[in-house]
């Protein structure tokens, strides 16, 4: 599967903003997917993922409450709906393939990031 994220921007404190990740391949609805950032100086930590069916998502407790992770299995499209964004959900956020790896997600393949900032 490729992946290609978008629809990163600069957004002030406590707005929204929704990613996409446009995928292509014969596996994409056989896949679960996720989504992670990476803040300036930071390492990359897991923000959401979603079962291949849809029907289970999984948070990072940063992020619970404000984000919705969500899936068109149809269009090839993952999404990631963010709200009441902070000054420090500023990041670029990766799209990616993932499995389940004990109790984490590893991201499997990776889209290129795109760049959210949210200023105060």
């Amino acid at each position: 599967v490729q992946l290609q994220a978008s629809g990163g921007g600069l957004v002030q404190a406590g707005g929204s903003l929704r990613l996409s990740c446009a995928a292509s391949g014969r596996t994409f609805s056989m896949s679960h997917m996720g989504w992670f950032r990476q803040a300036p100086g930071k390492e990359r930590e897991f923000v959401a993922a979603i079962t291949w069916t849809g029907s289970s998502t999984y948070y990072a407790d940063s992020v619970k409450g404000r984000f919705t992770i969500s899936r068109d299995n149809a269009k090839k499209m993952v999404y990631l709906q963010m709200s009441s964004l902070k000054p420090e959900d500023t990041a670029v956020y990766y799209c990616a393939a993932v499995n389940l790896v004990g109790k984490s997600w590893s991201g499997e393949k990776w889209g290129q990031g795109t760049l959210v900032t949210v200023s105060s």
